[in-house]
């Protein structure tokens, strides 16, 4: 199930919940997601989804960027959070962990 993000308060809340997760389970993404939240935010066109477990938002984002529409996810194996061509199983388009730089993040969004 998605849940559509229409205002600051489902964002802020999707993130919060991204960056307790982080915090926890995921500490090789738990910088970078703040820039990809900004890169987000910058080049979405319509509203982003994200999934949702039970009552829960969980770690997929769905964006479009014109007629093109990509996933964000956290990959558990490789401890980073990937963009995926369409759909989380989608062709991998680029992956971001804490070792990436807001310059790579800027360069694969300019590209969307």
């Amino acid at each position: 199930m998605a849940l559509t993000i229409t205002t600051l308060k489902l964002l802020n809340g999707y993130i919060n919940g991204v960056m307790q997760r982080a915090e926890h389970h995921a500490e090789s993404v738990n910088e970078i997601v703040l820039t990809l939240a900004g890169a987000v935010i910058w080049k979405a066109t319509q509203d982003v989804e994200v999934r949702t477990y039970g009552d829960e938002t969980a770690n997929i984002l769905w964006l479009t960027v014109g007629q093109n529409r990509y996933a964000l996810g956290f990959n558990h194996h490789s401890g980073e959070i990937e963009l995926h061509e369409r759909t989380q199983n989608g062709i991998v388009l680029a992956s971001f962990s804490n070792k990436s730089t807001a310059e790579q993040v800027k360069q694969v969004f300019d590209r969307l």
